[in-house]
């Protein structure tokens, strides 16, 4: 079985589990004034792992969950559980499997599923980027008065007030704005052409590895800039590569 085929199957898998218990009273682990935990969360990571490492036991998994397999491994699988856990938790259908592999630092391989849409993307380093097994690519857009952007605020102070700035000249600029809770779901929308730009001074690897790879095989382009302080935290500026963000940055 390829890497991209491994993946997906992960994926869809762990879909299953989440679609047979979204609706249900979830179990919180850990809840914060911005965020939660499911049990379901971790319940998703282990069906995951079981299946990548089972099959590959000499890689390395890292998730935001936690780590397994072998951390020496030059590959790596880059696992979001449940990308928009809170707004599963308060029975919003809008979250997503992430799963993505990176070798020797190189994102090679990503899946994004959607449980609830049953919509899968797929790409593989090379090869096309691929919506339930049918090509895609970013919009044509190019006008910003045309476009639909995903501003993310983030949770620290810092992160909010620059979020809430570039919130408020895109929407002077653009035609609509959305945050919408899932920033995987985000990239994939990019990649389709559904969204046409996505910002954030603050995610997590785990949200948007497989949808980098996805954004630019798409025909897109992502900007990555690592954070001080944690090297798989990001600031994140993903595009069509045609409508000019800079003018809000």
């Amino acid at each position: 079985m390829t890497d991209l085929a491994l993946a997906t199957e992960a994926a869809l898998t762990a879909g299953k589990l989440l679609r047979q218990n979204f609706g249900s009273d979830a179990t919180v682990d850990e809840a914060t004034h911005h965020d939660i935990k499911l049990a379901l969360d971790k319940e998703s990571q282990d069906l995951i792992t079981d299946i990548l490492l089972k099959a590959r036991p000499d890689d390395a998994l890292y998730g935001e969950e936690g780590i397994a397999g072998n951390q020496a491994s030059d590959r790596q699988w880059v696992v979001d559980p449940i990308d928009g856990t809170v707004n599963f938790f308060y029975g919003i259908p809008h979250f997503c499997v992430s799963i993505a592999l990176r070798v020797a630092g190189e994102i090679v391989v990503g899946v994004i599923h959607d449980p609830m849409t049953d919509e899968t993307w797929t790409v593989e380093k090379g090869g096309r980027a691929l919506l339930n097994g049918k090509p895609i690519k970013v919009s044509p857009r190019t006008d910003l008065a045309e476009s639909i952007l995903f501003i993310g605020c983030g949770k620290d102070e810092k992160a909010l007030r620059t979020g809430m700035e570039r919130f408020r000249k895109a929407s002077l600029k653009a035609r609509k704005i959305r945050m919408m809770g899932s920033a995987a779901l985000c990239m994939a929308y990019i990649a389709s052409g559904r969204l046409d730009g996505y910002i954030e001074s603050r995610i997590s690897l785990w949200d948007i590895a497989a949808g980098q790879l996805l954004v630019e095989t798409a025909g897109g382009e992502v900007t990555l800039t690592p954070n001080e302080d944690d090297p798989d935290v990001y600031a994140i500026v993903a595009s069509n590569g045609k409508v000019p963000l800079e003018e809000i940055l």
